[in-house]
């Protein structure tokens, strides 16, 4: 009787902490949500409103069709951008992970390590080598690239650390049977990557994808430095844009273009939760 109410009481306390925890993080999205719906002498008021008196939707209309917030344009951009990003990162990993799980040659494990250490290199370290790179790149060769999206998505198609890492775990889950079988059927390498690796593993790449695409949606530091004109801007970029319009600040326009740009994400995770669930829960850690 004893050992069930410390059991109780034990799984009570990690329930209340999980909830502490929770509504910690749903606050921020609660307050710029309650924020987006307020009229603009509310936003102002204190103490601040926890909940409008009268819920204006007019936010929403007025933050997407305002004469200088260009959203059909930055929606537009950052869909190529985030897509050709997807494609270029899922693909391109998944033949480099395939070779680092199920291809031996001298010097894999070394490669491998070398490849994980390029993850503990932050963004900020590598701004100015990467910009002075596309700018070489732009006098040497006949494709213009700052001021473009290039340097955006063109770097994805050479592979993910991180992505890499993911799918070699869950490449190395795959019986060797399987490769094994198909060669002795006359199937070549790339015909197992293709036919018996990539079928396999959609979970796992869906993860990739997911990750990725989230990635590219809110990046704004990227476009920053490598966009120069407005009609090229992504959505991350346009915000700041709304923030900074006439010297003032519309903040309940602007958190009601903050809830339109979070939304897809929030609606493609809860699409996609059971594959994504499913490929984190099918990427192991051995090997």
């Amino acid at each position: 009787m004893t050992n069930r109410r410390e059991k109780f009481w034990t799984k009570l306390a990690t329930y209340m902490v999980l909830i502490v925890i929770c509504a910690l993080a749903i606050i921020p999205l609660f307050w710029m949500v309650s924020t987006s719906l307020k009229s603009d002498t509310q936003i102002v008021e204190s103490p601040p409103r926890w909940l409008p008196d009268k819920l204006v939707w007019n936010n929403y209309r007025l933050a997407i069709s305002s004469d200088w917030a260009h959203f059909p344009l930055w929606t537009r951009n950052t869909l190529i951008i985030a897509a050709l990003a997807v494609i270029g990162t899922t693909f391109s990993s998944a033949i480099v992970a395939y070779g680092f799980a199920k291809i031996r040659f001298r010097g894999r494990g070394v490669l491998f390590a070398l490849m994980l250490s390029t993850m503990m290199i932050p963004f900020p370290v590598l701004m100015v080598p990467l910009f002075s790179i596309f700018v070489w790149m732009g006098d040497h060769t006949p494709i213009q690239w700052l001021g473009t999206s290039k340097p955006l998505w063109a770097p994805c198609w050479f592979g993910s650390a991180f992505s890499i890492f993911l799918l070699r775990q869950f490449f190395i889950t795959v019986p060797d049977e399987l490769s094994e079988a198909a060669r002795i059927d006359g199937c070549s390498e790339w015909g197992i990557f293709w036919r018996i690796m990539l079928p396999l593993s959609r979970p796992a790449l869906s993860v990739v994808a997911l990750f990725t695409f989230m990635w590219a949606w809110r990046d704004f530091l990227g476009p920053l430095i490598y966009l120069q004109r407005p009609t090229q801007y992504t959505l991350a970029l346009g915000l700041q844009t709304l923030q900074s319009q006439h010297g003032s600040t519309p903040w309940n326009q602007l958190m009601a273009a903050s809830v339109l740009v979070i939304l897809p994400v929030l609606v493609l995770f809860f699409i996609a939760q059971k594959t994504f669930i499913e490929g984190i829960a099918t990427t192991g850690l051995k090997g």
